[in-house]
């Protein structure tokens, strides 16, 4: 919950004098208020626009709620689900992140769901069957065809906003555990196929060490992308792990 419309034009100026690499997918998910004014904003432009949430029915008596399909009339493209403040904060269910995941994809959106434990699941060494668990539950009833549609990011809980971040041997370890999980539910193929990125305290100084990790496909930054500056950085630095591949 960052940026009053005016300052999120001002972000995106000085994003768009950066001169970013075009061979990173980026993609900026940011308040609904100011997604109207993004999406002409970056008309023609290589970075993406996403929303944070949305509700899975199409319209309805769901006040204060916005929905999948008013975000794809806008042109919005990606939408992030299932992030631990809307779990924790708002009581979402793995149930709901599943039913706003085939929402999303029915409506031709790229839905970028979020799974991650807490310091005390870690500490008393669930991470695995947290994850995995969370993993099934918000992929369930979804087509095999259709995963390759969906990012996962796994954000451990304890490490977002924190500056507390997971080493990127231990990213590597869960997210391919990730992976490993959908080879077993949707097999080798398919699971190949599917992004799954890490977030939590991600910053440009540090990027390229989960980047250059086998199973790592990407980042879902927070806190170092509110900079434009930052936001640049991010993107220069995982075009040159890129380069280096």
């Amino acid at each position: 919950m960052h940026k009053t419309v005016s300052e999120a034009v001002q972000y995106i100026g000085t994003i768009q004098s950066s001169q970013l690499p075009e061979d990173v997918e980026a993609v900026i998910c940011a308040p609904f208020l100011t997604l109207p004014t993004l999406q002409n904003k970056l008309a023609g432009s290589p970075i993406g626009l996403g929303a944070q949430n949305a509700h899975w029915e199409k319209e309805g008596a769901y006040t204060g709620e916005v929905s999948v399909h008013m975000l794809q009339d806008l042109g919005v493209g990606y939408v992030i689900l299932g992030h631990s403040e809307r779990r924790t904060y708002f009581a979402e269910t793995c149930e709901q992140v599943n039913k706003k995941t085939i929402a999303a994809l029915n409506a031709g959106m790229t839905p970028i769901v979020c799974v991650g434990e807490t310091i005390q699941e870690r500490e008393s060494s669930r991470t695995f069957d947290v994850v995995a668990s969370q993993v099934k539950k918000a992929l369930n009833g979804i087509p095999s065809t259709e995963l390759p549609k969906v990012v996962l990011a796994y954000e451990p809980v304890w490490a977002i906003g924190t500056g507390r971040a997971s080493s990127a041997n231990d990213a590597e370890e869960v997210i391919a555990y990730i992976r490993q999980t959908l080879t077993h539910v949707f097999g080798a193929e398919i699971a190949e196929q599917v992004r799954i990125q890490y977030g939590g305290s991600v910053k440009p100084e540090n990027i390229a060490t989960y980047m250059a990790e086998p199973n790592i496909d990407g980042a879902l930054v927070g806190g170092a992308a509110l900079s434009p500056e930052s936001f640049a950085g991010l993107v220069k630095a995982a075009s040159r792990v890129g380069e280096q591949a």
